[in-house]
């Protein structure tokens, strides 16, 4: 037998890819090493398979095409197929509609956009047509176009499903749900399980079916939500000093349209949500809006809803309008024909929802040259963003150190914890032991999280009341009822403990993030793009940091398991600081660079 003599570099790399391999080695590795083993001998490898079983690659084909179809047609078919008993007001339905937008100063920009809409009356489940779904039941039931109770309102609960989810936010806000029997929501479905939605619209109908109420659920780019609660009988709010200007401008703009006949239930009040870039968080908005299930809620259409964005002066800045282009559809009666040149003309409206506003962004930037508004912290009254991996990672842990902290308390404290960011994260009430025993002197206190960026934010602290300070005053990720409570829960008498585990590995692990342990940057931004941060600069730490507290107690409490989690988590963000720009997704990218370079280093 011939040996090919290899060089020594060609040795020596794939001697460290074998120890990469031996030490660190994954499932993914092995993916990576059978693509490249693939790319590189897959002609000789199917060669040889033809040699010894000639008809595998062409059986294999017609085995892939099969399951395909079958899969993308066959059982969609089969789950769609069951009518939906519904026999309350109201039916699903499709708007095709057109939106627009007029910004007005400080430099005009227009644009319209087809959009399409779905309705179905809240308390509706099934399937209608095979067209529009919302399986509340977990029957696999599905339409093209999906509604899902998670995807609306609060983050959790989506198990309530819309009416149950309605009536706890109504309830949140202090209103009787039994107010509003009857309700019905419009918003731009799930197509394909992908969806951009940046205004929901909820009406709410009293018992005599007429429409009473609204919430407008909005939801920016950085998903970020706010709802908005707004009745058809409420006095109007302080921001119509320029009312009449305002209605000039917006009958100017809405003239080509034929309004909805119907009395439109109007609102205004002030602006706390980050929407566009382009527009600070001060000023206020006015709704107009028309019942589109007139009479009774029973009617079809049409849409026709008018936003306006104040400026902090009460002058009209923005026009926005979405409204019905042509008569509304029932699913149930459209033809298999129908649905076809439906689902033809509208598949791709919903994915192009977002790249258009990137577009239209750019050219406000580009071309009308308009100053960014960088996005503040959402408020108490929005709902954050979804966590990433490592702040889910992350929350649990500090969960059970928060509870922990209160169950150590001397005082009689009540904490409401309210998690953000992870759906199935349940909000939980922590009382310490003497307010166990003394329920009568007990103090509350509500901890609310108002973006999942603190839970990674708290861990690069080496002390607690820092934390919560800097935290909750400077950069703005917790609120907390009554502040004057925390340092009963965070400020200790004993100095944080000494490194001591029985685990090397948990050892060597702890030292390195003590080691790279600083506090983190004050989230502080200027106001917008015109102006320079020159107050913010980074500040050398010169403590000399022990453990933190909250890694004495995941050593000292958590199993080896939630301890691997935590190790691994701070660890990542804290080397993503150095190496990756403080972006673990970066640092999981170069990770996955330097896989494919030894795997390529193995195999060629």
């Amino acid at each position: 037998m011939d040996f090919i003599a290899l060089p020594v570099h060609a040795v020596v790399l794939r001697a460290a890819a074998l120890c990469y391999y031996i030490a660190f080695g994954s499932l993914g590795d092995a993916a990576i090493l059978a693509v490249l083993f693939l790319w590189a001998r897959g002609l000789s490898v199917l060669q040889f398979s033809k040699t010894i079983y000639p008809g595998v690659p062409l059986g294999a084909f017609a085995v892939a095409t099969v399951a395909f179809t079958y899969f993308t047609f066959v059982r969609r078919r089969s789950r769609i197929e069951e009518p939906s008993i519904w026999n309350n007001p109201g039916r699903p339905l499709l708007f095709p509609c057109r939106t627009t937008h007029t910004r007005l100063f400080p430099k005009r920009h227009s644009f319209s956009y087809s959009y399409l809409q779905v309705g179905i009356p809240v308390g509706w489940t099934g399937t209608a047509g095979g067209m529009i779904s919302n399986d509340e039941h977990n029957t696999g039931a599905k339409g093209w176009y999906e509604i899902d109770a998670a995807d609306h309102l609060e983050r959790r609960n989506g198990h309530l499903g819309l009416r149950g989810k309605l009536d706890a936010y109504l309830r949140s806000q202090g209103i009787d749900a039994s107010r509003y029997p009857y309700a019905y929501l419009v918003t731009a479905a799930k197509f394909l399980g992908y969806h951009f939605n940046p205004v929901s619209f909820w009406y709410l109908y009293s018992a005599e079916k007429s429409l009473a109420a609204m919430v407008l659920e909005v939801n920016n780019t950085f998903d970020e939500r706010r709802m908005y609660f707004l009745t058809a009988d409420g006095m109007a709010q302080s921001i119509e000093s320029h009312e009449e200007d305002k209605n000039d401008i917006v009958e100017e703009l809405t003239q080509t349209r034929q309004p909805n006949v119907s009395k439109p239930l109007r609102r205004t009040w002030q602006k706390d949500f980050h929407v566009s870039p382009f527009n600070s968080r001060k000023g206020g908005y006015s709704l107009t809006a028309h019942d589109p299930l007139l009479p009774g809620i029973e009617g079809r259409g049409p849409i026709n809803n008018t936003i306006t964005l104040m400026s902090s002066k009460n002058h009209p800045k923005l026009v926005a309008r979405i409204f019905s282009e042509g008569d509304a559809i029932d699913p149930i009666k459209m033809s298999l024909l129908q649905k076809v040149k439906f689902l033809a003309s509208w598949w791709w409206v919903g994915l192009v929802t977002f790249p258009r506003i990137v577009k239209e962004a750019g050219a406000l930037f580009f071309q009308r040259q308009l100053h960014v508004w960088y996005r503040p912290e959402p408020l108490k009254t929005s709902i954050g963003r979804h966590a990433d991996k490592t702040e889910r990672e992350l929350e649990p842990l500090f969960r059970r150190y928060l509870k922990h902290l209160v169950e150590q308390s001397p005082e009689a404290v009540a904490v409401q914890y309210v998690p953000c960011g992870i759906a199935e994260a349940q909000v939980e009430t922590m009382l310490s032991a003497p307010a166990g025993e003394n329920p009568t002197l007990v103090k509350n206190m509500e901890f609310k999280v108002l973006t999942p960026a603190f839970y990674s934010r708290f861990v690069y602290y080496a002390h607690d009341f820092e934390a919560m300070f800097c935290e909750l005053n400077e950069s703005n990720t917790i609120w907390v009822s009554n502040p004057e409570l925390l340092p009963k829960l965070v400020i200790k008498k004993q100095p944080p403990p000494l490194l001591q585990t029985a685990s090397r590995l948990d050892y060597g692990y702890f030292t390195t993030i003590k080691n790279l342990r600083q506090r983190p940057e004050r989230i502080e931004r200027p106001l917008t793009s015109s102006q320079t941060d020159s107050a913010t600069h980074t500040r050398k730490d010169i403590r000399g940091f022990r453990l933190s507290s909250m890694d004495g107690y995941v050593l000292a409490h958590e199993d080896s398991k939630s301890r691997r989690v935590y190790r691994n988590s701070v660890l990542k963000l804290f080397i993503a600081d150095r190496i990756a720009m403080g972006s673990v997704d970066v640092l999981h990218l170069e990770h996955w660079i330097l896989r494919l370079l030894i795997a390529w280093a193995a195999i060629f």
